[in-house]
């Protein structure tokens, strides 16, 4: 048994979270290692901006700034901040987990820290890793990609094809305008009774969300403008709900986002047996198999194409539905949770 804690400063939440609101793919990701790690018997501390003290499914929650901190620490992850590198020099050994591309770290605040306690840094992928160059300091490069919740993963396979209902998942500012285009102009008027169901909005994005709600709003207000050619304005829900939506989608339509270093959306949509279509962007291409789970478009004329065909051709569909359930929900977040444990000294 080892004792392991996390610090976060980005927004404020903690276990229950994800039982109230929607939440972040940092975040999400955030409870559900460290309540695996609680399973598998280790004793796991977090420290965030949550509010309060809470003990919920074998960890321990408390404030950042106002609760206590362990000594005897065995495993130390810093989560994404600078400031929280050299939070505990007594740890037998630190980690800093990074999920955005690392070019943010090429800054003198983050660079004299890793220089001077050289932790493993995790990456989240073999696309997120190449954005941090090799002669940048810091020690080994790690790559655990994300869990996938079990949520996601229970789905059984469907005989009958959906109707011809695509999904988005993301976040708006991620080419979501370059997708109501194509929708539009392109797909929906190839495809008779087509709908485009958008779950997205500022409230998954916390404090974030509310910075940039101007240009989100701005980009949602073009999707309900659209409401006569099958695009359905849903807003973010809950995971327990998004897998009911799931259940009823025909492929989830995303361009891909060379900012993004996982893309949990595409990843939860795959294992939930929904195929996907994407652009040859970023992380995107390690969560969609060409070809049997979805397709990777290399131009936009091939995405639009391969959009239709998943929704008007029921044995394609059937097809990928299929291979997706087969074979993108095989790391979950034990599998994830194992690899962290691996790091310990």
């Amino acid at each position: 048994m080892a004792n392991i804690l996390l610090a976060d400063d980005g927004i404020e939440f903690d276990g229950r979270t994800p039982e109230k609101r929607p939440l972040g793919g940092v975040e999400s990701s955030v409870v559900l290692l460290m309540e695996e790690l609680a399973k598998r018997g280790h004793r796991v501390h977090v420290r965030n901006r949550c509010k309060a003290l809470l003990e919920y499914k074998g960890v321990d929650w408390q404030p950042l700034e106002t609760g206590s901190w362990p000594d005897d620490i065995d495993l130390y992850i810093a989560n994404r901040g600078d400031r929280l590198i050299k939070r505990m020099p007594s740890a037998r050994r630190t980690v800093f987990w990074i999920h955005n591309p690392a070019s943010y770290l090429m800054k003198w605040r983050y660079l004299w820290k890793l220089w001077q306690i050289k932790p493993a840094i995790i990456c989240i992928g073999d696309y997120h890793k190449t954005t941090y160059p090799d002669w940048a300091p810091g020690g080994e490069r790690v790559v655990i990609p994300y869990g996938l919740p079990d949520i996601f993963c229970q789905a059984g396979l469907r005989g009958t094809p959906p109707l011809p209902r695509a999904v988005f998942t993301s976040n708006p500012l991620r080419s979501l305008d370059w997708l109501l285009d194509l929708w539009a102009n392109r797909i929906e008027p190839e495809v008779p009774g087509a709908e485009l169901h958008l779950f997205t909005g500022t409230a998954t994005y916390g404090s974030v969300g509310e910075q940039k709600a101007a240009a989100m709003n701005a980009v949602i207000a073009n999707a309900e403008a659209l409401s006569g050619q099958g695009v359905k304005m849903r807003g973010p829900v809950a995971k327990s709900q998004l897998v009911e939506e799931f259940a009823d989608a025909r492929c989830m339509l995303y361009r891909g986002d060379l900012n993004e270093t996982f893309c949990l959306a595409v990843g939860e949509a795959q294992a939930s047996g929904v195929p996907a279509v994407v652009r040859d962007l970023g992380s995107v291409v390690e969560r969609v198999i060409n070809g049997e789970t979805g397709y990777v478009a290399t131009d936009d004329e091939q995405f639009v194409k391969s959009a239709i065909n998943l929704l008007k051709d029921d044995g394609l569909w059937q097809h990928q539905h299929r291979d997706a359930l087969d074979k993108q929900r095989s790391w979950r977040w034990p599998e994830a949770a194992a690899a962290f444990e691996a790091l310990i000294i």
